[in-house]
C-alpha cells in the first residue's frame, strides 16, 4: 500500500470532565489536539486527548468509534478513558468527507470498510503510526500503547490485531466478531485480548461467537471473553434504546472495569 500524509498538529481546547474519583491530579484537566493525515487519497481527522504534561510519559490506547465515526459522544467516551491516565487517539476511519448523521448513512460507510479488509487494516495502522509520532510530543510512551473499539469499532481493533499490529493489548465492546480470515489470521495476534460481549446481542450472534472461541483456541494468543447477561448491542452507548440495542448501566461499567483491569496487569504492576 502507498502511504503518503502530511500531519497538522493543533491544540484544540482544555476541557473539564469529572467521570469519576480519579488518583491522578491532572485528570480533570484534559486538552485535545487534532491531527490530519492522508492516506491512499483521503484525508482524515483524528482527536488525540491528552494531559497536557508532555513531560510525563503515559501509556496511549488507539480508540476506534462506533459507526457514526468521529462525534461528540465518542469524544466524550475518549476523554472519560483518558481521565484514568492515558493519552488517547479517537480515530477516523472514513476520512473528512465521510460524517454520518443516521444510523442508514452509518451503515452505509461503516459497510464500505467491512467489505474491504485491506483497507480496515491499513486505515487501522496508519493511525496507530500517527498517534504513535504525533502522541510522543504530547507524553506518549510509544511502547505502552493498547487498541480499544466500539461496535464497527471493536471489529475494526480486531480485524487490526489480526493484522499482527504491535499493540500490548486489544478491547472490543460490543464489536463484530466475524472476519472472512478469521481462522486463518487469528493467530497472527500479538496483543492480549479482551472481548466484552452481550450475551442476547441480536446483531452479533452466538455463532459468531464460538466461531471466535473456535478460532482463536487454537492459537497461543492471550484472550478472554466477558459475556454479559441481558445485554444486547451498544450496551455502552447511553443514547442506544432499541431492542436489540440498548445502553446497560451495569453492563457497561462491569466492561471498563474489565479493561481498566487488563490494563493495570500489563503496565501498572
Amino acid at each position: 500500500m502507498n502511504a503518503r500524509f502530511a500531519t497538522t498538529l493543533s491544540v484544540l481546547a482544555t476541557l473539564a470532565v469529572a467521570p469519576r474519583a480519579q488518583t491522578d491530579p491532572n485528570a480533570m484537566k484534559l486538552e485535545t489536539a487534532t491531527v490530519r493525515y492522508e492516506l491512499d487519497g483521503t484525508t482524515f481527522e483524528s482527536t488525540i486527548v491528552h494531559h497536557g504534561d508532555r513531560g510525563t510519559k503515559r501509556p496511549g490506547i488507539l480508540m476506534v468509534p462506533n459507526w457514526m465515526g468521529p462525534t461528540a459522544e465518542s469524544l466524550a467516551k475518549a476523554r472519560r478513558v483518558a481521565a484514568d491516565g492515558y493519552l488517547v487517539m479517537m480515530v477516523d476511519m472514513y476520512g473528512i468527507d465521510t460524517r454520518p448523521t443516521d444510523g442508514k448513512a452509518a451503515g452505509a460507510a461503516a459497510g464500505v470498510v467491512r467489505a474491504d479488509r485491506a483497507m480496515m487494516r491499513g486505515r487501522a495502522r496508519q493511525a496507530l503510526d500517527v498517534f504513535r509520532r504525533e502522541g510522543k510530543a504530547l507524553g506518549l510512551a510509544t511502547d505502552r500503547v493498547a487498541a480499544i473499539g466500539f461496535c464497527f469499532g471493536g471489529g475494526t481493533v480486531l480485524e487490526l490485531g489480526r493484522s499482527g499490529a504491535d499493540l500490548a493489548a486489544i478491547v472490543s465492546f460490543h464489536g463484530d466478531l466475524a472476519s472472512p480470515t478469521l481462522t486463518d489470521d487469528a493467530g497472527k495476534t500479538v496483543a492480549k485480548l479482551l472481548v466484552c460481549h452481550g450475551a442476547d446481542d441480536p446483531y452479533v450472534p452466538q455463532a459468531d461467537v464460538q466461531a471466535f472461541i473456535a478460532a482463536y483456541g487454537k492459537t497461543d494468543v492471550d484472550w478472554q471473553l466477558l459475556q454479559l447477561s441481558g445485554t444486547v448491542h451498544s450496551f455502552t452507548d447511553p443514547g442506544s434504546a432499541s431492542d436489540g440495542a440498548r445502553y446497560n448501566e451495569r453492563s457497561s461499567e462491569r466492561a471498563f472495569a474489565a479493561m481498566r483491569a487488563l490494563l493495570d496487569s500489563i503496565w501498572r504492576d
